[in-house]
């Protein structure tokens, strides 16, 4: 099985290796490959990325995953449901394409691990709600990560590449998987392409 992943940046790219590690624990003998692709910013939308699901399957892919944030800065989606919508609309009914997001952006899914944060900033601000997704879009998941750290005694800003990957680093994805619903959704996808349980 091959899979290619369409993602924003270098934050997602920082996942890369934590997600393999996640899955190779629950896909014996059944791994796929995993073919990240960055856009540095957005993925594209409109034409631009049915063109390049159409290429990536004929390129010998069996499943493109897109996953995009909700909060873009350019109000193009107004919730995960949105999202999604739109880009099967600008794709079309190809059911090897899987329209996924982070809502509000990838950093609610770091916000599980919060002690963790709370110690690589040195700082004992408290989480910023209980469910990680519903932060608010006027102030999304990074904005929280990036005051914590500034505040911390560390003295330095949150940088997305370095920091997720220090945040995740011997974590179980699957404690984020179950407090974010739309993080859930994207691990079953891979799961359900390579023929395993799905996460309940």
């Amino acid at each position: 099985m091959n899979i290619s992943i369409l993602v924003e940046g270098k934050t997602e790219l920082a996942f890369k290796g934590h997600l393999l590690h996640f899955l190779k624990t629950r896909l014996p003998g059944k791994m796929p490959k995993l073919r990240f692709i960055s856009y540095d910013g957005r993925i594209p939308k409109g034409d631009k990325l049915r063109r390049v699901v159409v290429n990536l399957l004929k390129d010998r892919y069996d499943a493109v995953i897109a996953l995009t944030d909700v909060y873009t800065g350019t109000g193009d989606f107004a919730n995960p449901a949105d999202a999604k919508i739109k880009m099967r609309q600008w794709v079309g009914q190809m059911p090897e394409f899987h329209p996924h997001v982070a809502n509000r952006d990838f950093e609610a899914w770091l916000l599980p691990y919060w002690s963790e944060i709370q110690k690589l900033a040195g700082h004992n601000r408290s989480a910023p709600g209980i469910h990680p997704e519903n932060v608010n879009d006027t102030k999304p998941p990074s904005y929280h990560i990036k005051e914590v750290f500034e505040a911390g005694k560390r003295k330095r800003s949150y940088n997305k590449p370095r920091d997720a990957h220090r945040i995740l680093k011997g974590k179980d994805l699957l404690v984020s998987a179950q407090a974010c619903p739309e993080l859930k959704k994207f691990l079953n996808t891979i799961l359900k392409c390579s023929g395993s349980e799905l996460i309940s």
